[in-house]
């Protein structure tokens, strides 16, 4: 309650009527006048009329003390023991404050940020957005219950400003011990085939068990070394880069019995393969209109260091002309297919045949090539059909298909075949869905038995026009017509030659893109993108393996000819496994040197100091295998000035509510009417005496 004045007048009238009643009653009370002592009280009482005194009455309800209860569900507290741990804490902790109706609880759920490339436990900024709206006054502390693996505490000189305490409930055990790897240096690009260098390093968080780490290396999903590390220590490895793009290295250190997590029992590291120059051998078996197609667009790439021979004089034009007046570059056969013949990368025969140039031992060479791992495209024209065939030599072995000698002589539009709808090479060719396809026509091929391999352009009467085969580990192709270069010089508009002749030669050299078998992943933010490429039928569904362990299985939806795709949203961070029908992709999804995963055992000290400071307490959930227990809580009015370690101390807040106001004007009706009358008449009474 309180009084207060609600003035009739200004305060400066009532002053100067204040301050002339002062006179009277003063001359009254100095002059002995008789009832001078009623006047003056009379003018005391008129002068509070005219102030108006209000006695004021308050309302007020007592506001309640909020506490945020931030719950941690990060990667690093998905294990069975920690969730229980959690889930029963928490019921505990809520049981425990409904005790008090004073208390609001305000539960935070704080997992990993999903939009976040690089998860780490930030319980901190969930602490600060629950109590965004809620004055400092009325809060009352803070409880998390966490692994006390958090990344975002702040220093304790700069959380003054959060005048309660903040205790920390640990989940674990004192006793865990984890054991991780970890890549510490290595190279973000490298050159195909050449030797790289790296270093890994396997820690042991906790209590050690002493014993080395056996660590399996795989490289693009095979296995290629296995390596005994000693944990602590820094591990130097070697190995060679094989192909161009990414090149996704996987380390795995063997689980140890005990330990609290394997997910952070592997390590990835992506180095982009670039490839030098390749080496092509172009051997033009006479000069043609087509010859420049083929140069034109070797040379164009500046990926491409060229090597092409002409065939103008073969061994049977002999005129007597001496060798040394010839301006012409004697063939080193021997050079290139014996001795150097491994050092290219694609061999071309472009309209070749057997003219004695290259002894019968030669063509045996370079059947041996593909056969290890090269690559082979044969270029064909009438000379291929005829008796000096190059497949009639020991290079027939590796040849997908064989010439009957007949030449089919009739004007067609090259289209593709149902495989070559699919096939990467073939697969959207500018013009091929067209009806007849939008490019000119061409007048001859091969003919052919049945081929091998796949057929992924057909000529006239569905004839093979470009056969893709395997042989061994090495790689063929036959275009079986020699008028590519009517597409190149624009006749009947042209079609598109670089880019068939440029895939083939690409895919020839076993680029990863053009496989027609083959499953990739990769990411983009927390998004996973599946991509099956077949030119089968549809693949069915494809299996993920996430970093916990859980397997999910995603439907591929086709989203072209032999193209099947589908997006999944990702909440884990690691490294994902992806396996479609015998392929398998790897792909890690966030920062690979993630913090959430660079330790995870339990620990009481990283939150310590902050709870010292705000007289706050941090102590674990359960010792050893003791059941848990959850401390009691403590409301202390006003601020806490000393932890207690037993008990979690909130502060109660005095703030109050404003609910309503009831005011009293003591001067105002019958009251004070009366009592200033009673003042008046006892001075009248007092004078007519």
């Amino acid at each position: 309650m309180s009084v207060t004045f609600s003035p009739l007048f200004p305060w400066y009238v009532i002053g100067l009527i204040a301050a002339l009643a002062l006179v009277l009653a003063g001359i009254g009370l100095w002059r002995r006048m008789r009832g001078g002592g009623l006047r003056a009280v009379a003018l005391v009482l008129l002068l509070l009329a005219l102030a108006n005194p209000v006695v004021m009455r308050e309302e007020r309800e007592p506001l309640s003390t909020v506490v945020a209860v931030v719950v941690d569900r990060s990667q690093s507290q998905q294990n069975a023991e920690r969730t229980a741990m959690t889930d029963q804490a928490l019921a505990q902790v809520k049981d425990n404050l409904a005790r008090y109706p004073r208390i609001e609880p305000r539960i935070v759920e704080a997992g990993d940020d999903p939009e976040s490339d690089t998860p780490s436990t930030r319980l901190f900024d969930a602490l600060t957005a629950a109590l965004a709206d809620v004055p400092p006054s009325r809060v009352g502390g803070a409880i998390m219950i966490t692994d006390g693996q958090i990344h975002d505490i702040p220093d304790p000189a700069a959380f003054s400003a959060f005048n309660a305490p903040v205790h920390g409930l640990i989940t674990g055990r004192p006793d865990e011990f984890d054991r991780r790897i970890e890549v510490l240096s290595a190279p973000r690009f490298g050159i195909v085939g050449e030797p790289q260098e790296l270093k890994f390093r396997v820690t042991d968080d906790g209590e050690s068990p002493g014993t080395a780490a056996r660590v399996t290396i795989r490289l693009n999903g095979n296995e290629i070394a296995s390596e005994t590390a000693t944990p602590g220590a820094e591990t130097p490895f070697s190995f060679t880069v094989p192909r161009g793009g990414n090149n996704v290295l996987q380390f795995a250190v063997e689980p140890v019995e005990g330990e609290i997590t394997t997910a952070n029992n592997r390590a990835v590291h992506i180095i982009d393969g670039i490839r030098e120059n390749l080496r092509v051998l172009l051997v033009s078996g006479e000069p043609h209109a087509g010859e420049r197609a083929w140069r034109n667009l070797l040379k164009s790439d500046t990926a491409i260091d060229l090597v092409h021979f002409t065939i103008l004089r073969p061994p049977e034009k002999q005129d007597g002309t001496p060798i040394n007046e010839l301006s012409l570059i004697a063939f080193p056969t021997r050079e290139l297919f014996v001795d150097k013949i491994n050092e290219f990368d694609l061999i071309i025969f472009d309209r070749y045949q057997h003219r004695g140039v290259l002894p019968i031992l030669y063509y045996d060479n370079i059947a041996q090539y593909v056969e290890n791992g090269g690559a082979l495209l044969i270029a064909a024209g009438p000379e291929h059909a005829g008796s000096d065939s190059i497949a009639y030599t020991p290079l027939s072995v590796v040849l997908p298909a064989t010439p009957t000698g007949v030449m089919n002589e009739k004007a067609f539009y090259p289209r593709l075949s149902e495989q070559g709808k699919k096939h990467p090479v073939t697969r959207g060719l500018e013009g091929a869905f067209d009806e007849p396809p939008h490019w000119g026509r061409w007048f001859r091929t091969v003919d052919v038995a049945r081929p091998q391999g796949n057929v992924v352009m057909e000529g006239a009467d569905s004839n093979p026009l470009l056969v893709l085969n395997r042989y061994g580990k090495g790689r063929v192709a036959m275009l079986l017509s020699d008028q590519g270069w009517l597409w190149a010089r624009g006749f009947e508009g042209g079609g598109p030659h670089v880019s068939l002749y440029r895939r083939t030669a690409h895919w020839l050299m076993q680029e990863p893109a053009l496989e027609e078998e083959a499953l990739t992943a990769r990411t983009f933010g927390r998004t996973l993108e599946i991509t099956r490429q077949t030119i089968k039928d549809a693949p069915g569904p494809a299996t993920v393996k996430l970093p916990s362990g859980r397997t999910e299985m995603v439907e591929l939806k086709e989203s072209g000819p032999g193209l099947y795709k589908a997006e999944v949203k990702t909440a884990e961070t690691g490294l994902y496994e992806v396996e479609n029908d015998g392929l398998n992709a790897l792909v890690h999804v966030g920062a690979v040197d993630a913090p959430e995963f660079k330790a995870t055992i339990s620990t009481t000290e990283t939150l310590g100091p902050l709870a010292e400071e705000t007289k706050g307490t941090v102590r674990r959930l359960a010792e050893a295998q003791d059941t848990l227990e959850v401390p009691p809580i403590l409301p202390v009015s006003g601020s806490v000035r000393a932890a207690d370690p037993q008990r979690l101390s909130l502060s109660m807040t005095n703030e109050t509510v404003l609910k309503g106001i009831d005011s009293l004007s003591l001067f105002a009706g019958f009251a004070g009417v009366g009592l200033l009358l009673l003042a008046l008449s006892a001075t009248w009474y007092r004078e007519g005496r």
